[in-house]
Protein backbone atom coordinates (compact mmCIF):
# COMPACT_ATOMS: atom_id res chain seq x y z
CA UNK A 1 0.00 0.00 0.00
CA UNK A 2 1.41 3.24 -0.82
CA UNK A 3 1.91 5.89 1.63
CA UNK A 4 -0.47 9.06 1.52
CA UNK A 5 2.57 11.54 1.96
CA UNK A 6 3.75 10.01 -1.37
CA UNK A 7 0.90 12.54 -3.01
CA UNK A 8 1.81 15.86 -2.15
CA UNK A 9 5.24 14.91 -3.55
CA UNK A 10 3.99 14.10 -6.74
CA UNK A 11 1.70 16.87 -6.75
CA UNK A 12 4.93 19.43 -6.32
CA UNK A 13 7.23 17.67 -8.98
CA UNK A 14 4.02 18.14 -11.37
CA UNK A 15 3.56 21.84 -10.70
CA UNK A 16 6.72 23.02 -11.78
CA UNK A 17 5.29 23.36 -16.18
CA UNK A 18 3.06 25.95 -14.79
CA UNK A 19 6.17 27.86 -13.88
CA UNK A 20 8.00 27.61 -16.89
CA UNK A 21 6.42 29.65 -19.48
CA UNK A 22 6.55 33.01 -16.83
CA UNK A 23 10.25 31.69 -16.24
CA UNK A 24 10.98 32.48 -19.96
CA UNK A 25 9.30 35.25 -20.10
CA UNK A 26 11.37 36.81 -17.56
CA UNK A 27 14.59 35.61 -19.04
CA UNK A 28 13.57 36.87 -22.13
CA UNK A 29 13.00 40.46 -20.52
CA UNK A 30 16.20 40.27 -18.79
CA UNK A 31 17.93 39.51 -21.97
CA UNK A 32 15.86 42.15 -24.04
CA UNK A 33 16.54 44.52 -21.40
CA UNK A 34 20.05 43.79 -21.32
CA UNK A 35 20.36 44.50 -25.34
CA UNK A 36 18.71 47.43 -25.15
CA UNK A 37 20.99 49.12 -22.72
CA UNK A 38 23.68 47.95 -24.87
CA UNK A 39 22.36 49.76 -27.84
CA UNK A 40 21.82 53.17 -25.69
CA UNK A 41 25.61 52.69 -24.50
CA UNK A 42 26.72 52.05 -28.26
CA UNK A 43 24.80 54.63 -29.04
CA UNK A 44 25.89 57.22 -26.89
CA UNK A 45 29.48 56.33 -27.79
CA UNK A 46 28.58 56.76 -31.25
CA UNK A 47 27.38 60.08 -31.04
CA UNK A 48 30.82 61.79 -30.64
CA UNK A 49 32.25 59.71 -33.37
CA UNK A 50 29.28 60.64 -35.67
CA UNK A 51 29.87 64.12 -34.95
CA UNK A 52 33.60 64.88 -35.19
CA UNK A 53 32.96 62.64 -39.00
CA UNK A 54 30.01 65.18 -39.59
CA UNK A 55 32.36 68.33 -38.50
CA UNK A 56 34.98 67.24 -41.05
CA UNK A 57 32.53 66.85 -43.84
CA UNK A 58 31.56 70.54 -43.11
CA UNK A 59 28.46 69.96 -41.15
CA UNK A 60 28.46 70.61 -37.39
CA UNK A 61 25.96 69.76 -35.17
CA UNK A 62 25.59 69.82 -31.61
CA UNK A 63 23.11 69.86 -28.68
CA UNK A 64 22.90 72.13 -25.94
CA UNK A 65 21.66 68.96 -23.22
CA UNK A 66 21.45 65.70 -24.63
CA UNK A 67 19.74 62.20 -23.27
CA UNK A 68 19.08 59.07 -24.54
CA UNK A 69 16.21 57.14 -23.48
CA UNK A 70 12.96 55.00 -25.25
CA UNK A 71 13.31 51.71 -23.74
CA UNK A 72 12.12 48.98 -24.20
CA UNK A 73 11.46 49.41 -28.20
CA UNK A 74 13.34 52.50 -29.46
CA UNK A 75 16.81 54.34 -28.91
CA UNK A 76 15.53 57.97 -28.36
CA UNK A 77 18.26 61.15 -28.56
CA UNK A 78 16.70 64.01 -27.30
CA UNK A 79 18.78 67.07 -28.63
CA UNK A 80 17.90 70.45 -26.18
CA UNK A 81 18.85 73.56 -28.09
CA UNK A 82 19.86 71.90 -31.23
CA UNK A 83 22.43 73.44 -34.08
CA UNK A 84 23.43 72.73 -37.20
CA UNK A 85 25.95 74.28 -39.29
CA UNK A 86 26.58 73.64 -43.25
CA UNK A 87 29.63 75.19 -44.21
CA UNK A 88 29.82 76.85 -47.28
CA UNK A 89 29.30 79.82 -49.01
CA UNK A 90 27.34 81.01 -47.30
CA UNK A 91 27.90 78.93 -44.22
CA UNK A 92 24.29 78.43 -42.73
CA UNK A 93 23.66 77.70 -38.94
CA UNK A 94 20.14 76.48 -38.22
CA UNK A 95 18.78 76.23 -34.36
CA UNK A 96 16.00 74.68 -32.93
CA UNK A 97 14.94 74.31 -29.14
CA UNK A 98 14.23 71.03 -29.16
CA UNK A 99 15.18 67.69 -31.43
CA UNK A 100 14.09 64.47 -31.09
CA UNK A 101 15.57 61.81 -33.33
CA UNK A 102 14.64 58.26 -32.51
CA UNK A 103 15.72 54.28 -34.13
CA UNK A 104 13.69 51.26 -33.22
CA UNK A 105 15.53 48.39 -32.24
CA UNK A 106 14.68 45.48 -34.69
CA UNK A 107 14.70 48.57 -37.68
CA UNK A 108 18.05 50.10 -37.19
CA UNK A 109 17.66 51.70 -40.59
CA UNK A 110 15.14 54.01 -40.43
CA UNK A 111 15.61 57.45 -38.37
CA UNK A 112 12.43 59.22 -36.95
CA UNK A 113 12.86 62.47 -35.92
CA UNK A 114 9.98 65.12 -34.07
CA UNK A 115 11.07 68.70 -33.97
CA UNK A 116 9.81 71.76 -31.92
CA UNK A 117 9.88 74.97 -33.29
CA UNK A 118 10.96 77.99 -34.38
CA UNK A 119 13.32 77.16 -36.87
CA UNK A 120 16.62 80.48 -37.58
CA UNK A 121 18.26 80.02 -40.18
CA UNK A 122 21.06 82.43 -40.17
CA UNK A 123 24.60 82.92 -40.92
CA UNK A 124 27.23 82.83 -38.25
CA UNK A 125 27.27 85.56 -35.73
CA UNK A 126 24.60 87.20 -37.97
CA UNK A 127 20.42 87.97 -36.91
CA UNK A 128 17.97 85.54 -38.07
CA UNK A 129 17.40 85.87 -42.21
CA UNK A 130 14.55 83.49 -41.60
CA UNK A 131 12.58 81.82 -39.05
CA UNK A 132 10.09 79.17 -39.80
CA UNK A 133 7.84 77.61 -37.32
CA UNK A 134 5.51 74.86 -36.98
CA UNK A 135 2.35 73.64 -34.51
CA UNK A 136 3.92 69.57 -35.73
CA UNK A 137 7.12 69.07 -37.49
CA UNK A 138 7.92 65.33 -38.38
CA UNK A 139 11.14 63.80 -40.01
CA UNK A 140 11.81 60.09 -41.57
CA UNK A 141 14.46 58.89 -43.22
CA UNK A 142 15.56 55.28 -44.06
CA UNK A 143 18.82 53.91 -45.34
CA UNK A 144 21.22 55.01 -43.18
CA UNK A 145 24.03 54.38 -42.49
CA UNK A 146 25.31 53.46 -45.79
CA UNK A 147 23.13 55.62 -47.95
CA UNK A 148 19.69 57.61 -47.84
CA UNK A 149 17.18 55.24 -49.71
CA UNK A 150 14.02 57.73 -49.11
CA UNK A 151 13.65 60.86 -47.02
CA UNK A 152 10.34 62.76 -45.42
CA UNK A 153 9.49 65.87 -43.73
CA UNK A 154 5.19 66.54 -42.62
CA UNK A 155 4.73 69.81 -40.66
CA UNK A 156 1.30 70.89 -39.76
CA UNK A 157 0.63 75.06 -39.86
CA UNK A 158 3.95 75.97 -41.42
CA UNK A 159 4.82 79.53 -41.25
CA UNK A 160 7.76 81.17 -42.83
CA UNK A 161 8.82 84.79 -41.34
CA UNK A 162 11.05 87.14 -42.59
CA UNK A 163 12.65 89.19 -39.91
CA UNK A 164 14.01 92.33 -42.50
CA UNK A 165 10.19 92.68 -43.39
CA UNK A 166 8.30 95.40 -41.47
CA UNK A 167 6.37 93.81 -38.13
CA UNK A 168 8.58 90.30 -39.04
CA UNK A 169 5.87 89.70 -41.73
CA UNK A 170 4.69 85.99 -42.87
CA UNK A 171 6.14 85.63 -46.26
CA UNK A 172 4.21 81.72 -46.44
CA UNK A 173 2.04 79.66 -44.38
CA UNK A 174 -0.17 76.76 -44.94
CA UNK A 175 -2.13 74.09 -43.13
CA UNK A 176 0.33 71.41 -43.70
CA UNK A 177 3.17 70.92 -45.61
CA UNK A 178 4.14 67.18 -46.83
CA UNK A 179 8.26 66.64 -48.97
CA UNK A 180 8.87 63.47 -49.63
CA UNK A 181 12.15 61.58 -52.01
CA UNK A 182 13.52 58.60 -53.03
CA UNK A 183 16.55 57.12 -54.77
CA UNK A 184 14.60 56.31 -58.47
CA UNK A 185 16.14 52.94 -60.08
CA UNK A 186 18.68 53.43 -62.16
CA UNK A 187 20.27 56.67 -60.03
CA UNK A 188 24.10 56.23 -59.46
CA UNK A 189 26.17 58.79 -57.75
CA UNK A 190 27.79 59.76 -60.82
CA UNK A 191 24.21 60.67 -62.11
CA UNK A 192 21.66 60.68 -59.23
CA UNK A 193 17.93 60.36 -59.72
CA UNK A 194 15.32 61.20 -57.26
CA UNK A 195 11.78 61.30 -57.32
CA UNK A 196 9.71 63.59 -55.10
CA UNK A 197 6.52 64.89 -53.77
CA UNK A 198 5.22 67.94 -52.48
CA UNK A 199 1.78 68.58 -51.28
CA UNK A 200 0.73 71.49 -50.04
CA UNK A 201 -2.52 72.26 -48.02
CA UNK A 202 -4.30 75.59 -48.01
CA UNK A 203 -0.77 77.21 -48.46
CA UNK A 204 -0.69 81.55 -48.90
CA UNK A 205 2.55 83.49 -49.87
CA UNK A 206 0.70 87.21 -50.57
CA UNK A 207 4.17 88.51 -49.86
CA UNK A 208 6.10 86.68 -52.76
CA UNK A 209 3.18 87.29 -55.86
CA UNK A 210 0.07 88.64 -56.26
CA UNK A 211 -1.20 85.36 -57.84
CA UNK A 212 -0.95 83.55 -54.30
CA UNK A 213 -2.61 85.72 -51.99
CA UNK A 214 -5.52 83.54 -51.72
CA UNK A 215 -5.15 79.75 -50.43
CA UNK A 216 -3.81 77.63 -53.18
CA UNK A 217 -3.74 73.61 -52.70
CA UNK A 218 -0.88 71.58 -54.75
CA UNK A 219 -0.04 68.00 -55.22
CA UNK A 220 3.12 67.62 -57.48
CA UNK A 221 5.03 64.69 -58.46
CA UNK A 222 8.79 65.30 -59.80
CA UNK A 223 11.84 63.73 -61.18
CA UNK A 224 15.02 65.17 -60.34
CA UNK A 225 17.88 64.58 -62.43
CA UNK A 226 21.56 66.01 -61.96
CA UNK A 227 21.42 67.31 -58.31
CA UNK A 228 24.34 65.51 -56.75
CA UNK A 229 25.44 68.12 -54.38
CA UNK A 230 23.38 69.45 -51.08
CA UNK A 231 26.51 71.50 -49.75
CA UNK A 232 25.71 74.87 -48.69
CA UNK A 233 26.75 77.26 -51.91
CA UNK A 234 24.92 80.21 -53.69
CA UNK A 235 21.91 80.10 -55.53
CA UNK A 236 23.36 81.00 -58.49
CA UNK A 237 26.47 78.78 -58.26
CA UNK A 238 24.40 75.64 -57.55
CA UNK A 239 21.89 76.19 -60.39
CA UNK A 240 24.65 76.70 -62.86
CA UNK A 241 26.43 73.30 -61.74
CA UNK A 242 22.95 71.68 -62.13
CA UNK A 243 22.66 73.25 -66.14
CA UNK A 244 26.49 72.49 -66.51
CA UNK A 245 25.45 68.60 -65.64
CA UNK A 246 22.56 68.80 -67.94
CA UNK A 247 20.46 68.87 -64.84
CA UNK A 248 16.36 68.89 -65.70
CA UNK A 249 12.92 68.40 -63.61
CA UNK A 250 10.55 65.80 -64.99
CA UNK A 251 7.03 66.78 -63.57
CA UNK A 252 5.04 63.77 -64.02
CA UNK A 253 1.65 64.85 -62.11
CA UNK A 254 1.23 68.35 -60.59
CA UNK A 255 -2.65 69.41 -59.60
CA UNK A 256 -2.98 73.24 -58.29
CA UNK A 257 -6.20 74.42 -57.20
CA UNK A 258 -7.17 77.79 -56.04
CA UNK A 259 -11.23 78.63 -55.29
CA UNK A 260 -12.90 77.30 -58.37
CA UNK A 261 -9.76 76.96 -60.83
CA UNK A 262 -7.83 74.05 -61.06
CA UNK A 263 -5.03 73.71 -62.98
CA UNK A 264 -3.34 70.06 -64.14
CA UNK A 265 0.08 69.79 -66.13
CA UNK A 266 3.20 67.98 -66.55
CA UNK A 267 6.18 68.13 -68.74
CA UNK A 268 10.03 69.02 -68.39
CA UNK A 269 12.26 71.93 -67.49
CA UNK A 270 15.81 72.53 -67.84
CA UNK A 271 18.06 75.07 -67.48
CA UNK A 272 19.73 77.12 -71.00
CA UNK A 273 24.17 77.98 -70.96
CA UNK A 274 23.12 81.45 -69.50
CA UNK A 275 20.43 80.42 -66.84
CA UNK A 276 17.29 80.80 -68.54
CA UNK A 277 14.11 78.35 -67.83
CA UNK A 278 13.53 76.33 -70.99
CA UNK A 279 10.91 73.78 -71.68
CA UNK A 280 7.56 72.71 -71.87
CA UNK A 281 4.43 72.05 -69.94
CA UNK A 282 1.10 70.45 -71.18
CA UNK A 283 -1.50 72.02 -68.95
CA UNK A 284 -5.21 71.68 -68.52
CA UNK A 285 -6.90 74.51 -66.86
CA UNK A 286 -10.88 74.65 -65.08
CA UNK A 287 -11.61 78.33 -65.07
CA UNK A 288 -9.29 79.38 -67.99
CA UNK A 289 -10.81 83.12 -67.78
CA UNK A 290 -10.35 83.63 -64.26
CA UNK A 291 -6.17 82.66 -65.42
CA UNK A 292 -6.61 85.39 -67.88
CA UNK A 293 -6.90 87.54 -65.95
CA UNK A 294 -4.09 86.55 -63.23
CA UNK A 295 -1.57 87.22 -66.54
CA UNK A 296 -3.55 90.26 -67.46
CA UNK A 297 -3.48 88.91 -71.06
CA UNK A 298 -6.07 91.69 -71.84
CA UNK A 299 -3.39 94.37 -71.47
CA UNK A 300 -0.84 91.88 -73.46
CA UNK A 301 -3.75 92.30 -76.43
CA UNK A 302 -3.57 95.90 -76.41
CA UNK A 303 0.08 95.69 -77.06
CA UNK A 304 2.21 94.51 -80.31
CA UNK A 305 0.58 93.95 -83.25
CA UNK A 306 -3.38 93.09 -81.98
CA UNK A 307 -3.04 96.48 -80.14
CA UNK A 308 -2.16 97.96 -83.04
CA UNK A 309 -5.12 96.80 -85.09
CA UNK A 310 -7.62 97.68 -82.28
CA UNK A 311 -5.87 101.06 -82.35
CA UNK A 312 -6.28 101.89 -85.82
CA UNK A 313 -9.91 100.88 -85.51
CA UNK A 314 -9.92 103.39 -82.76
CA UNK A 315 -9.37 106.17 -85.22
CA UNK A 316 -11.38 105.60 -87.71
CA UNK A 317 -14.21 104.62 -85.86
CA UNK A 318 -13.78 106.08 -81.75
CA UNK A 319 -15.04 103.10 -79.70
CA UNK A 320 -14.62 100.51 -82.08
CA UNK A 321 -11.61 98.92 -80.90
CA UNK A 322 -12.88 98.59 -77.58
CA UNK A 323 -16.24 96.92 -79.21
CA UNK A 324 -13.41 94.72 -80.92
CA UNK A 325 -11.10 94.15 -77.57
CA UNK A 326 -14.53 92.77 -76.46
CA UNK A 327 -15.44 90.62 -79.35
CA UNK A 328 -12.04 88.81 -79.07
CA UNK A 329 -12.36 87.27 -75.52
CA UNK A 330 -14.06 83.98 -76.83
CA UNK A 331 -11.67 83.90 -79.46
CA UNK A 332 -8.11 83.95 -77.75
CA UNK A 333 -9.60 81.42 -75.68
CA UNK A 334 -10.07 79.05 -78.67
CA UNK A 335 -6.55 80.68 -79.42
CA UNK A 336 -5.06 79.41 -76.48
CA UNK A 337 -5.88 75.33 -77.19
CA UNK A 338 -8.32 72.83 -76.78
CA UNK A 339 -11.42 72.24 -75.19
CA UNK A 340 -11.09 69.36 -72.92
CA UNK A 341 -12.73 68.02 -69.69
CA UNK A 342 -11.43 67.76 -66.58
CA UNK A 343 -12.58 66.18 -63.15
CA UNK A 344 -15.98 66.53 -64.63
CA UNK A 345 -15.77 69.87 -65.47
CA UNK A 346 -15.34 72.03 -68.55
CA UNK A 347 -11.42 73.01 -68.83
CA UNK A 348 -9.05 73.91 -71.23
CA UNK A 349 -5.72 72.81 -72.13
CA UNK A 350 -2.83 74.17 -73.53
CA UNK A 351 0.87 74.30 -74.02
CA UNK A 352 3.13 76.36 -71.67
CA UNK A 353 6.40 77.01 -72.99
CA UNK A 354 9.42 78.78 -71.64
CA UNK A 355 11.63 79.81 -73.64
CA UNK A 356 15.30 80.93 -72.48
CA UNK A 357 13.28 82.63 -69.90
CA UNK A 358 10.30 83.45 -71.91
CA UNK A 359 6.92 82.51 -70.95
CA UNK A 360 4.13 81.72 -73.00
CA UNK A 361 0.57 80.55 -72.62
CA UNK A 362 -0.14 79.07 -75.71
CA UNK A 363 1.15 81.65 -78.27
CA UNK A 364 1.13 84.82 -75.62
CA UNK A 365 4.17 85.48 -73.99
CA UNK A 366 2.92 86.66 -70.50
CA UNK A 367 6.05 87.55 -68.82
CA UNK A 368 9.82 86.54 -68.22
CA UNK A 369 12.32 84.43 -65.57
CA UNK A 370 15.08 86.29 -65.11
CA UNK A 371 18.15 84.48 -65.45
CA UNK A 372 18.68 82.17 -62.62
CA UNK A 373 22.53 82.43 -62.75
Amino acid sequence: MMSPSAFPAAARRRRWPLFLPFAIIVLLAAAWTALWFYAAARAEAEIPLWRERERQAGRAQDCASQSIGGYPFRIEVRCGGASFELKGTPTLQLKLPLALVAVQVYDPKLVIGEFTGPLEISEPGRPPAGIVDWTLGQASVRGLPSHVERASLALVGPAVRDPSIAANGTVFRAQRLELHGREAAGSTADNPIVETALRLEAAVADQLHPLAAKPIDADIAATLRGANDISPKPWAVRFREWQARDGQIEITKARLAQEDVIAVGSGILKLTPRGGLDGDLQVTVVGIEKVLKMFDIERIMSEGQIGATFNALDRLIPGLGGIARQSAAPGLVAALGQRAVLEGKPAVAFPVRFTDGAVFLGPFQVGVVPPLF
